[in-house]
């Protein structure tokens, strides 16, 4: 996926989502090159967002006007950084790579967490955090329509260098699944950012959306690790 003007970010796709649903949808806006769902690397299955290219880049400003329900599901469309904007992004922090959409060597006490198994409880997304430092909140995002989990969540400490120590890896193994994790900045830490947050506002428990995350109002999933085309779309989120 080399075109970087016309690639567009989807988040909270249905399980039930393919490549050829997602092009059959978005073909109703311009010419689609090529979709992409990502999916875990060791189970395979689907990981609730992914990606579209459009042929005409100028197609992204009227899709990102308009609501999209895909499955029976509201998913978030926004667009995907550009090399650029990713190189940008990185500077000023060795652990940029791993923050959302931003932010330099902003400290933060705030972690997003993707890829969640549909099992965790918060109890259990908690206890295992607690291992870097002392939790002060646990948030599991749910989907507002099915109540179903999103598969991704945020986890708040009493201190920046708890999160420090988690992002001494990207990877986490949490009920045998391998979860994300990437610093959840302030809002004013990247005042660029935009779009409607997903779920239409984010969710209980996480600040009231002042914190740019998958599901905060001022997020950038955008910038999500794509996994598919590290070099170009590697946090930084």
């Amino acid at each position: 996926m080399d075109s970087d003007q016309g690639k567009l970010f989807i988040g909270g796709i249905s399980w039930e989502t393919t490549e050829e649903k997602l092009k059959e949808y978005f073909q109703g806006y311009g010419d689609v090159l090529q979709t992409v769902v990502m999916r875990d690397k060791i189970s395979g299955k689907p990981r609730g967002f992914g990606f579209v290219v459009f042929a005409d880049p100028n197609v992204l400003d009227r899709v990102l006007q308009d609501e999209h329900v895909i499955d029976g599901r509201t998913v978030d469309a926004k667009r995907a950084l550009s090399r650029e904007e990713q190189q940008g992004s990185k500077s000023g922090n060795t652990n940029s790579a791993r923050n959302f959409g931003g932010g330099g060597n902003t400290r933060t006490k705030k972690i997003f967490v993707g890829g969640l198994p549909p099992t965790l409880t918060e109890e259990g997304f908690r206890q295992y955090f607690e291992s870097f430092g002392n939790v002060t909140d646990v948030v599991i995002m749910y989907d507002q329509q099915t109540n179903r989990p999103r598969g991704f969540g945020f986890i708040s400490f009493d201190s920046e260098d708890a999160v420090d120590r988690v992002l001494q890896k990207s990877f986490h193994d949490l009920n045998g699944k391998q979860v994300e994790v990437k610093k959840a900045l302030p809002k004013d830490a990247n005042p660029g950012a935009g779009g409607r947050s997903m779920g239409g506002g984010g969710g209980s428990g996480m600040g009231g959306g002042s914190y740019q995350g998958y599901g905060g109002s001022g997020n950038n999933p955008s910038s999500y690790d794509s996994r598919m085309d590290s070099n170009r779309y590697m946090q930084t989120q």
